[in-house]
């Protein structure tokens, strides 16, 4: 049976995911839209990934909100969910889970390649020395993969963004560069200084119909709202041991 509708029911309140998916954080901004539908209210939820036609209904079954269908609608997809059941302490509990959720990571050295192995989820790739100075390597460089998740952090919020805010980005590329302020106390040469970085600089290149302004705004709020940015600029306690096995 389709879940294509036809006749697209009234509507008591909007909220747009831009192209978020239901893993991505889309079903908290729509638990907090449907705390803000009055009960038995329809809520119309905006998606660009189609992907939500498949996840939204078992969402909505488990938080006993009934999942009305879906239709395509103009540069999105509109899916239609009835406030149910789910009480606001369940929506709440839900966020705070979200907030409370630690991303975990493990690395493993291999000692005939002179690389660490690292794991994450089901991902694994390979990184090489924190710092080289070599044109070539065989693995990135451990600060060079700080530099790029700041970089892919920040062009995929600023494409998160735009895309909730109605701005159609047709090009976007986000150049970094950084300096250590002293390597050689990673290497045990000297002892003054740290060797973490001591100023990124770098430029978002972006190709869009929107105006100047609105790009702006949008990349401020990026800038203030990134996870790995709020990282590198705020101070983070490290609470790391050594065991010996």
């Amino acid at each position: 049976m389709s879940d294509t509708l036809v006749e697209i029911p009234a509507v008591a309140n909007i909220c747009d995911g831009g192209n978020l998916d239901c893993g991505s954080g889309l079903l908290l901004i729509i638990r907090k839209a449907m705390l803000e539908t009055p009960q038995s209210g329809v809520l119309e939820i905006r998606s660009t990934e189609i992907s939500v036609r498949e996840d939204l209904p078992a969402w909505c079954r488990m938080t006993k909100n009934p999942y009305l269908g879906w239709s395509v609608g103009t540069g999105t997809n509109r899916f239609f969910v009835q406030r149910g059941g789910e009480s606001k302490a369940e929506s709440d509990a839900a966020a705070e889970q979200a907030k409370n959720y630690r991303w975990r990571a493990r690395a493993h050295w291999q000692a005939s390649e002179n690389t660490v192995k690292v794991y994450a989820r089901n991902h694994g790739w390979d990184v090489g020395q924190p710092a080289s100075f070599d044109v070539k390597d065989a693995a990135p460089s451990a600060v060079e993969y700080v530099l790029n998740a700041l970089a892919a952090c920040l062009a995929m919020g600023l494409q998160l963004r735009a895309s909730r805010a109605g701005v159609t980005i047709d090009e976007l590329e986000v150049a970094l560069s950084a300096s250590i302020e002293n390597i050689n106390v990673f290497l045990g040469l000297e002892t003054d200084g740290h060797a973490g970085f001591k100023e990124i600089t770098g430029t978002a290149y972006v190709q869009s119909d929107s105006d100047d302004a609105t790009i702006q705004k949008l990349w401020a709020e990026t800038l203030h709202t990134s996870p790995v940015a709020n990282s590198l600029t705020r101070p983070v306690p490290l609470t790391i041991e050594v065991k010996t096995i």
